[in-house]
């Protein structure tokens, strides 16, 4: 999902949010559209109201982007644009409450903390779904720094590599000690 088109078909359909116009809507993806990198993966997407304070104190209607790299806000405005986005990695927490008229999943990143307000239950499916992701994304990272130790060497390439040491030391490059300290870690004494 790459086009404007694509993120608002997939907000409606699974039911992540809307703004007050379809036209809107597409023109907030828009923005999204033209501010993803060419190797960056959209996630899923979902709109509502961008630092809600209550139904009178808020930003309007934005429509947000999840992707492997970071969550995009966007909202296009008659003059001019608005674009915010967070690094995945400056994430500290997604929580969901609910209010009288409006769920609301507040995002806190080092640098700053919003709430979006939307239906009490598109609310819930946003936040369980951003938890989802940003959870799995933490167990890739671990596991992929988590690295196996190196293997042994075989025992063909120890015996070339001491036959190798052995040559640099008849030829002066190496000293005695030199050689029996390379030895040692070559067969992991």
């Amino acid at each position: 999902m790459r086009t404007a088109q694509e993120m608002l078909n997939y907000c409606q359909v699974n039911q992540l949010g809307n703004g007050t116009l379809k036209s809107w809507d597409l023109k907030h993806f828009t923005v999204i559209e033209h501010a993803l990198q060419p190797n960056e993966t959209v996630q899923f997407v979902f709109e509502g109201l961008n630092n809600y304070k209550s139904a009178t104190t808020h930003e309007g209607n934005f429509a947000y982007a999840v992707t492997d790299k970071r969550i995009i806000g966007a909202q296009k405005k008659l003059i001019g644009e608005t674009l915010k986005v967070i690094s995945l990695d400056f994430v500290n927490d997604v929580t969901f409450s609910s209010g009288i008229a409006f769920g609301i999943v507040t995002v806190d990143s080092m640098k700053e903390k919003f709430n979006i307000a939307v239906s009490k239950a598109q609310a819930q499916n946003i936040s369980d779904r951003l938890q989802a992701f940003l959870l799995e994304r933490k167990q890739t990272q671990q596991s992929a720094t988590s690295q196996p130790a190196p293997a042994a060497p075989t025992p063909d390439n120890s015996l070339d590599s001491l036959r190798n040491l052995k040559a640099l030391l008849d030829e002066g490059i190496l000293t005695q000690e030199e050689f029996d300290a390379k030895k040692k870690q070559i067969l992991g004494l």
